[in-house]
């Protein structure tokens, strides 16, 4: 007699299954990776993302990471498109994740532009505005040092710089990914997400994020739209007055302004971030601002406008500078010395650096390890070679020394050859430091560089050299970080380093048209610059007002504003060092001073909205952890784009002098 066996599964499927995941596995060549749909979607989302990167420029100048936001729409344009053509009986190609990690490096580099371009600092602190607002009879602050602002240069200068950092560093791309094995924690995030998108339960759960993003953003869309009817002619009307704290506390800026784009912000912050910026809107605008302007008369004429920098204006900025300026040291030694430090280990140890020669114990196979020998050959499989990076790079110094001169005269041509020679050594320092700590220290390169030009040029175009001279190096070492992230995240998704670099490329030079565009809009629809206005551009007064001092030094500051600035630089310095020895228990709320520093200047008001946000998910968190670690980027990227979308129809009717209806203001009740 014989046994019955019970058979629960066809004896084919595994040969068939095998041959779908064989399938699913194989990685596209390069070429396949840059798709049109994709450098299309890359165009729509590139440009959105530059509205919201000019947004909060010229407000705030707080940039949250728009990376995830990036990789979750690029997702959702491609599936509704792909999905769109499939109903109508079209053939399609397959989304892969390689597509999808290509869009978003594609959109990142061109945002990115937005930021390292300087529309919300460096460039805008040239403009005649700025000029005046410091003050005409300034020290320092002349009239010749003026360069408005120009759709032709601004594209111009942003060709000619932009490209460098792309071929600074590519020939060290296997050493900093596969060989230092540095984290570039934005970059892994990123790959895990988009690697997370591409399962089957992870498709579903990009699904659900979609519809929480797409919710969000219509909300924030529809609210933005109400909020305008109300807003008035001017700059006192609307929600965005609203004296939700009272009257007393609004004269003080403290109040919430109903903006989607900064609760927004709060969310995607980290919780130090948004209470450092309260912290330092209380000490500001709470005691430091009320208890110097008693002394109106005696530290500095009481009859000085709101804007003049020989009053309390002056204590606003400089302190603000102070503080900026000593977290910004701070952190560039420590990343140097953390660099130089982990380079001698590595070198001392290179006999465990291949990852892949790793033996395994009691010989058995692993997963990980055949996966990790699989992007190691991925990732090295087309080259791009040294020589193509370094005559590149030799090509574009050659234009950029040359054309420099043209648009910046001041800027001699052997100050932009010495700044391209140490570039590459600033923008490995800085790649290095953001791969260990995720930390990016660009406009603090940049701020050097503005210092030591501007004083080397002297009184006589020293501004608008230094402030170019910004605008260089800044290009330089954050296009380079961005790279080296972009590589981390391509090694993760099985991307082809090729098909890495020419997104960035590629979106690099869409960002030359695209970012200067859109900044346009804002120039040409809204009052930049003013200090009463919804866009400040808070950074373009203390960019100028730092190469003054790099040419004149502190000799015109108001009474005891020097020793004040002293003290905060050295505050700055002894609370970062405070939160590196301390135990992370406690080193986890000790305030960050550059988060502090920005409502200084600004005001207080964004403060209360970021506070919020942190608030909303500090509670959503307790509630429900997982769910919060889900959504609650989305629901961030959707409060955000929902308000940076309506600025495009904003902005058209603003051009047109179409004004909002109603204007409502707020004010205290008559006395009977």
């Amino acid at each position: 007699m014989g046994t019955s066996v019970e058979i629960s599964e066809p004896l084919l499927v595994d040969d068939s299954d095998k041959i779908k995941a064989a399938e699913e596995d194989r990685v596209p060549e390069w070429k396949e990776q840059i798709t049109v749909r994709g450098l299309v979607v890359s165009a729509v989302l590139g440009t959105l993302f530059c509205i919201i990167t000019h947004k909060l420029n010229l407000t705030v100048g707080i940039i949250p990471s728009l990376n995830v936001a990036a990789g979750l729409l690029g997702f959702f344009f491609v599936k509704s498109w792909t999905g769109l053509l499939a109903q109508f009986g079209f053939q399609v190609k397959p989304f892969t994740r390689q597509e999808n990690t290509v869009i978003q490096t594609c959109v990142v580099a061109c945002y990115g532009l937005a930021f390292s371009g300087g529309f919300g600092s460096y460039l805008v602190a040239m403009d005649e505005r700025t000029y005046k607002l410091i003050g005409e009879d300034y020290p320092g602050n002349r009239a010749e040092d003026v360069i408005n602002p120009s759709l032709w240069w601004m594209t111009g200068f942003l060709v000619v710089v932009s490209f460098l950092g792309l071929f600074s560093l590519v020939p060290l791309r296997k050493v900093m990914v596969m060989d230092y094995k540095l984290t570039y924690p934005s970059g892994t995030a990123t790959a895990m997400l988009i690697n997370s998108f591409h399962t089957k339960s992870g498709a579903e759960l990009a699904g659900k994020q979609v519809q929480c993003l797409g919710k969000y953003l219509s909300m924030s869309l529809i609210w933005s739209c109400f909020k305008w009817f109300f807003s008035g002619i001017g700059d006192s009307c609307g929600f965005d007055n609203f004296p939700s704290l009272g009257l007393t506390l609004f004269k003080n800026t403290f109040y919430f302004d109903f903006s989607p784009t900064y609760v927004g912000c709060g969310l995607i912050c980290p919780h130090i971030v948004n209470c450092s910026v309260l912290l330092g809107a209380i000490i500001s605008w709470g005691f430091l601002w009320p208890l110097i302007s008693q002394h109106a008369g005696h530290w500095y004429p009481a009859d000085l406008g709101s804007n003049d920098f020989k009053g309390l204006y002056g204590y606003k900025v400089f302190i603000a500078i102070a503080l900026i300026l000593g977290d910004g040291l701070y952190n560039l030694i420590k990343i140097i010395a953390i660099t130089l430090k982990e380079i001698c280990n590595k070198s001392s140890k290179q006999s465990n650096l291949p990852l892949v020669k790793e033996k395994l114990a009691d010989g058995e196979s692993s997963e990980v390890t055949l996966e990790q020998k699989k992007r190691d050959e991925v990732f090295l499989k087309d080259r791009i070679p040294s020589w193509v990076a370094g005559s590149g790079y030799v090509a574009l110094v050659a234009i950029s020394t040359a054309t420099m001169p043209i648009i910046f005269p001041p800027l001699k041509w052997y100050l932009v050859l010495c700044s391209y020679i140490l570039a590459p050594a600033l923008a490995f320092c800085n790649s290095y430091g953001t791969g260990l700590t995720d930390w990016s220290l660009a406009s603090t390169y940049g701020k050097i560089g503005l210092f030591i030009i501007a004083s080397l040029v002297g009184s006589d175009g020293g501004v608008i050299a230094g402030l170019a001279a910004c605008g260089v190096m800044m290009s330089i070492v954050s296009t380079a970080a961005d790279l080296m992230q972009d590589f981390k995240t391509g090694y993760l998704t099985m991307s082809s380093a090729k098909s890495m670099f020419i997104s960035q490329l590629v979106g690099t030079a869409m960002g030359c048209v695209i970012a200067p565009l859109t900044f346009w809009l804002f120039w040409t629809a809204f009052d930049i610059g003013s200090p009463d206005g919804p866009y400040k551009a808070p950074y373009a007064v203390i960019f100028r007002e730092m190469a003054i001092l790099g040419i004149e030094g502190f000799s015109e500051l108001p009474k005891h504003c020097l020793a004040m600035c002293c003290g905060f630089f050295v505050a700055a310095l002894v609370i970062n060092l405070l939160r590196d020895v301390t135990p992370k228990k406690v080193s986890q709320y000790i305030p960050i001073p550059m988060a502090m520093a920005v409502p200084f200047y600004i005001g207080a008001y964004f403060a209360i909205d970021m506070f919020v946000g942190t608030v909303i998910l500090f509670i959503w968190e307790r509630v429900n952890r997982q769910n919060s670690e889900d959504f609650a980027g989305a629901v961030a990227s959707g409060l955000i784009c929902g308000d940076g979308i309506w600025t495009i129809p904003s902005a058209i009717l603003s051009i047109f002098k179409v004004n909002p209806p109603i204007c409502m203001y707020f004010g205290p009740s008559l006395s009977s």
